[in-house]
């Protein structure tokens, strides 16, 4: 069987409600009509509609299944191991069933090792006008956030790990940002108290732009304990490209370090 390719390209004018899905070994369409369910996993037909990591024992048999109903198609996980939608939403065998929204949804089944396994979801709109080129259109811009010199190197000395692209990355600790700084620019009078207040302004100026991720925590469940809020602005400003790997350069200047060659 030839596969199409990726729906994340788009489908062809379908029924509105309609589902598209995809994995590497095979692809389906379904109808919006009550109570249809499509059900997919390793196993064969007719136990699942669609195959999905059918050469991976941690994937089940049957994992998955949607159902149309209420005019939409729900989600829910049926297997052992968790699916991971975007934004880093997980579904567990014990998770509600979810909506999905018209277009476009991706979706991965966990499997052995580090190994997650595609299936890619469709629900046809009203307005779906199937796939369209767009090679020679111009390139959208990432939305990106105004820093001035200070803050710039303040947040990459507190998230040289992000910009290293390191697995898991922390914030750097005020005190040891402090003590960097104190060597890269001995005359600006970098303390813990500093740094504090300009992460807390660089934060409440963001919080009103729409920033992707929290950064005011709610004053009802209690003061951060885990650098959180820091965690998500810096996070937020690498996956936007207001920060980028070539600003590690700003921390570049070997004069002012104590271990640097006479």
């Amino acid at each position: 069987m030839t596969l199409s390719a990726s729906l994340a390209r788009g489908v062809a004018p379908a029924t509105p409600g309609t589902l598209h899905a995809r994995t590497v070994t095979g692809e389906l369409s379904a109808p919006p009509r009550p109570g249809l369910t499509v059900r997919f996993g390793r196993g064969e037909k007719p136990d699942v509609d669609l195959g999905v990591g059918v050469d991976d024992l941690r994937v089940s048999r049957r994992h998955g299944e949607l159902t149309y109903r209420q005019g939409l198609w729900w989600l829910r996980n049926t297997g052992q191991q968790l699916v991971r939608l975007p934004r880093g939403r997980m579904m567990h065998l014990s998770t509600e069933p979810m909506p999905l929204d018209t277009g476009y949804t991706p979706l991965f089944v966990k499997g052995s090792g580090y190994r997650e396994h595609l299936v890619e979801l469709y629900v046809a709109g009203h307005d779906d006008q199937g796939p369209l080129s767009r090679r020679r259109a111009e390139t959208v811009r990432p939305e990106t956030w105004a820093l001035n010199d200070d803050e710039r190197l303040l947040l990459v000395v507190l998230g040289q790990r992000y910009l290293l692209y390191e697995e898991d990355p922390r914030p750097l600790s005020y005190a040891t940002a402090a003590k960097q700084l104190g060597y890269l620019r001995p005359d600006a009078n970098w303390t813990e108290r500093r740094i504090e207040h300009r992460i807390e302004a660089v934060r409440h100026r963001l919080d009103r732009t729409g920033f992707r991720y929290p950064l005011i925590h709610d004053k009802s469940q209690g003061r951060p304990g885990d650098n959180s809020l820091l965690h998500n602005l810096i996070k937020g400003l690498v996956e936007s490209t207001t920060l980028v790997p070539p600003d590690l350069d700003l921390m570049e200047d070997d004069a002012a370090w104590p271990d640097s060659a006479p």
